[in-house]
């Protein structure tokens, strides 16, 4: 039987459509919720562009906590994000 989280991945993987995605998203997360997880792709996105993590801590002004996360996903051999980061940012 599916998991709750297992049917919401399904539903992101069965739509194409960017606005019924956005529709989806903006239903079931907070704007909070949304905020989170849009600055934690900007904050990848300005460590794969090279900024230094204490840049980009100043310039957003968050704790180098948050930061650490990011980086070691796009470090991790084979990781989903950094190859998708990659297609999108060339640096």
């Amino acid at each position: 039987m599916e998991t709750a989280y297992d049917e919401i991945l399904t539903v992101l993987a069965e739509t194409n459509d960017k606005e019924k995605l956005r529709h989806f998203l903006d239903e079931i997360l907070t704007p909070k919720e949304r905020s989170d997880v849009a600055m934690r792709w900007q904050l990848m996105v300005e460590i794969h562009q090279g900024h230094t993590q204490r840049s980009i801590a100043k310039r957003h002004n968050i704790s180098l906590c948050k930061i650490t996360r990011g980086s070691k996903i796009l470090k991790t051999q084979g990781s989903f994000t950094a190859k998708a980061i990659s297609k999108r940012h060339k640096s």
